[in-house]
């Protein structure tokens, strides 16, 4: 399954109906067009919160609605300091990870770590393994991206100040505890929660 969002919406692409959670449109993959009709009707009323494509070839599906965008690569961190907390960023008056976009030639692996050095002013941070990708929209200078965010999880041992990038517009650097988690819901970006949930299960888990 995909799931790819547009601010705080989202579209699903999935290879039967999900009935896993509640959408407001079930639509089943028929041609191009008609699949490009509803993913410009989709940005324009946000009347609809979600839907649900689903087709038998979800790898066909998956490849006719990336055609859709002009494809943007990019690589965050999630830093996990070795008291427990871990790194967000304020910017723009919401929480975030530090991410960014990927160079010419530039692996996702690097691009993470380098952007984590460049956004909170941190080194001596290390990759300890993936996590999901996550995917969202936006439009620059007229042009509609789908960007593809790969997440990595980070260890950090060293002192944990840092220093926001005032250049990127971050304002605050903070290290948070995963109980801590589901408080910021309103002020960060719902696909970042996809990856902090597996992180909040396990706190509870250790209540």
């Amino acid at each position: 399954m995909y799931k790819i969002y547009f601010d705080n919406r989202f579209i699903t692409l999935s290879d039967e109906p999900d009935r896993l959670q509640k959408y407001d449109l079930f639509h089943k993959f028929i041609n191009t067009a008609e699949l490009y009709n509803l993913i410009s009707g989709f940005q324009t009323s946000a009347a609809i919160q979600n839907i649900n494509i689903y087709s038998g070839n979800i790898k066909h599906l998956w490849k006719i609605f990336r055609i859709y965008f002009s494809e943007t690569p990019a690589a965050g961190g999630f830093v996990r300091h070795s008291s427990g907390r871990h790194l967000f960023i304020e910017k723009r008056g919401r929480l975030d990870l530090p991410k960014g976009h990927k160079e010419p030639d530039e692996n996702a692996e690097s691009c993470a770590m380098r952007e984590v050095a460049e956004e909170c002013g941190l080194s001596g941070h290390y990759i300890i393994k993936p996590l999901r990708t996550t995917f969202h929209t936006y439009t620059a200078e007229g042009v509609l991206h789908l960007k593809k965010t790969s997440w990595f999880l980070m260890g950090y041992d060293g002192d944990m100040t840092a220093i926001p990038q005032a250049e990127e517009g971050i304002t605050n650097v903070l290290w948070l505890l995963p109980d801590e988690f589901g408080s910021m819901k309103n002020t960060i970006w719902p696909s970042l929660m996809d990856v902090l949930n597996p992180f909040m299960a396990n706190a509870q888990n250790l209540l």
